[in-house]
C-alpha cells in the first residue's frame, strides 16, 4: 500500500457524546440570543455553522452576520462548560482506540479528523476520552470552522496533508470513515473513498444505499476494519 490519508468523523464514529453535543448547541444558542431554546439542534453529519443557523431560524429569529461571527466562541464556551458532563454521559466506541492504533502501525498511513465540529470542539470531544493524541494529526484535518459545506472539507484536508507530507492525496488514497449518509455523501462528493460505520442511528442498509464503498456494523473487529480499508481502496 502507498500513502493513505484516513479522515475520521468524531461523533458516533469514534465516540458517543450521550446527548451532550445537542445540549452544547442549545447552550450556544442561549449565549448568542440570550433566549432559552425551545427546539433541539438537528445534527446528523452537518456542520456547526449550518446546525446553528438552522436552530436560530427554527426559533423564528434572523440569522445575522454578527451572530455568525460569534458562533465559534459560543460553541467552544458551551462545550467546555459541559466537558465533565461529556465524560460521564459519553463514551469511546468499542474498537475505536484499537483501530487508530492498528492503522498507525501501517507505513504510509496518515490519520486525521474530518468533522462538522469546530476544531476546538472536535478536539475536546476526543480528548475527553484520551483519543485526541497521536496518531491523529490535527494539522491536516478539516473542520466545521473551515467551511460550512461538509464535502468541501475533504479537499481542504487533502491539500493540508499534501503540503505537510509532500505527497498528493486524491480519491484513490483518501478514506473518510463516518457514520451517517451525510458523511458518505461528503466523502463521495469531496473526492474520497468511504468506509461507513453503522454505530450511529443509521443502519448498514441506509449507509450502503447512500453509496459507501464499504459498510461495517461497528469498529469492534479490528481485523475487519483493516480488511475493509483494503477493499475500499482496491
Amino acid at each position: 500500500m502507498g500513502s493513505l490519508l484516513v479522515l475520521w468523523d468524531v461523533d458516533n464514529t469514534l465516540i458517543a457524546n450521550g446527548g451532550v453535543s445537542k445540549d452544547a448547541y442549545g447552550g450556544a444558542f442561549e449565549l448568542l440570543t440570550m433566549t432559552s431554546p425551545v427546539h433541539r439542534a438537528r445534527t446528523g453529519g452537518s456542520t456547526d455553522f449550518l446546525i446553528m443557523r438552522d436552530l436560530v431560524e427554527r426559533h423564528g429569529m434572523p440569522f445575522t452576520d454578527e451572530m455568525a461571527a460569534r458562533i465559534p466562541e459560543a460553541l467552544e464556551a458551551s462545550l467546555s462548560a459541559r466537558r465533565s458532563d461529556l465524560a460521564v454521559r459519553g463514551r469511546e466506541l468499542p474498537g475505536a482506540r484499537a483501530a487508530l492504533a492498528a492503522l498507525a502501525e501501517i507505513k504510509g498511513v496518515y490519520q486525521s479528523v474530518l468533522t462538522g465540529n469546530m476544531q476546538p470542539n472536535g478536539f475536546t470531544k476526543l480528548d475527553t476520552f484520551g483519543l485526541a493524541g497521536p496518531p491523529l494529526d490535527w494539522e491536516v484535518g478539516a473542520y466545521g470552522s473551515d467551511d460550512s459545506i461538509r464535502s468541501n472539507l475533504v479537499g481542504i484536508a487533502q491539500k493540508r496533508a499534501s503540503r505537510k507530507y509532500g505527497e498528493p492525496f486524491a480519491r484513490d488514497n483518501t478514506l473518510l470513515i463516518g457514520d451517517t449518509p451525510n458523511d458518505v455523501r461528503a466523502g463521495l462528493d469531496g473526492g474520497a473513498r468511504v468506509l461507513a460505520i453503522a454505530s450511529g442511528s443509521d443502519t448498514v442498509e441506509q449507509l450502503a444505499d447512500a453509496g459507501a464503498d464499504i459498510v461495517l456494523p461497528d469498529l469492534a473487529d479490528t481485523d475487519a476494519v483493516l480488511a475493509a480499508l483494503k477493499r475500499a481502496l482496491a
